[in-house]
């Protein structure tokens, strides 16, 4: 069956919450499994509309995961300006440091607070700097994940500027 988009969205969700998937490849094999006529193209959209974002495990693997948000999907547009304007993602200690291009940190912050991440306890933004504050330094690391995966997901963007740590 071709489901509905609204049906075929929620059912992604269910299936990176339950399961751990890797790649795109294994997340339409698994929609067809359950009887969804997709393609690899139309997961690769909907899991940009839907802010999945792929982490590190910390078993040397990788997985989809929704960005925690309690309000709508940030805009396609913001989420173009932050993968446009980020430099570079540290941690330090907490705080996770965003480096903007000159003039980008307030457009850069206030994509990410459209998101209402979980995690995220402030954020205060500056001219080229965003600090974004979290409740220990484990969470700045997921957090930083999260963001560089985010900043990533431009297919457009070209070669990243990020390496993971």
């Amino acid at each position: 069956m071709k489901p509905s988009k609204s049906q075929r969205q929620s059912r992604i969700l269910q299936i990176i919450r339950e399961r751990s998937i890797e790649t795109q490849e294994e997340l339409v094999e698994v929609l067809r499994k359950t009887g969804m006529e997709v393609t690899q193209a139309t997961i690769s959209r909907d899991i940009k509309e839907l802010g999945i974002v792929k982490v590190s495990t910390g078993e040397g693997k990788q997985k989809y995961v929704p960005m925690d948000r309690s309000g709508e999907v940030a805009s396609g547009r913001l989420m173009k300006v932050f993968s446009e304007a980020v430099i570079m993602i540290e941690v330090a200690v907490n705080f996770v440091i965003i480096k903007t291009l000159p003039g980008m940190a307030q457009a850069a912050a206030s994509a990410l607070d459209s998101m209402h991440l979980r995690d995220l306890l402030g954020s205060l933004a500056g001219d080229d700097t965003v600090f974004l504050a979290t409740a220990s330094d484990t969470k700045a690391q997921e957090l930083r994940s999260k963001l560089i995966a985010l900043s990533q997901s431009d297919p457009q963007m070209g070669q990243s500027l990020f390496e993971e740590n």
